[in-house]
């Protein structure tokens, strides 16, 4: 299941690499779809990685990402691992102006009283 969240880029962190030859990045997004803005880590993974060097600080996001969990040593990581990023928030404006109320009929005709 995959999940969207749209936000304001607030943090880029370095690229990790580690011995094996995996690589991840991690950025930050805030939202402030709630009452009260969250800032949220994800990360991007291999090929991924790519997907946040187009990233800057201040840059309007949706991150399209599914969430991981594991258990290690008894306890419980969860992570969220963007797969795609899409520049800007969603269009809610429309070009088009609103429709107009049409005209109220036109009587020819006196009325009849």
């Amino acid at each position: 299941m995959s999940y969207e969240l749209t936000g304001t880029v607030k943090e880029i962190f370095d690229e990790q690499t580690f011995d094996s030859g995996f690589n991840k990045r991690a950025f930050v997004v805030t939202s402030e779809a709630d009452k009260y803005p969250q800032d949220i880590q994800f990360e991007c993974l291999k090929d991924r990685v790519e997907l946040v060097g187009k990233l800057s600080k201040g840059d309007k996001v949706t991150v399209s990402f599914d969430i991981n969990g594991r258990e290690w040593n008894g306890k419980y990581f969860v992570n969220l691992v963007a797969w795609k990023i899409e520049s800007g928030s969603p269009d809610t404006t429309s070009e088009e102006p609103p429709p107009i109320d049409p005209p109220e009929e036109i009587f020819d005709e006196e009325p009849p009283f």
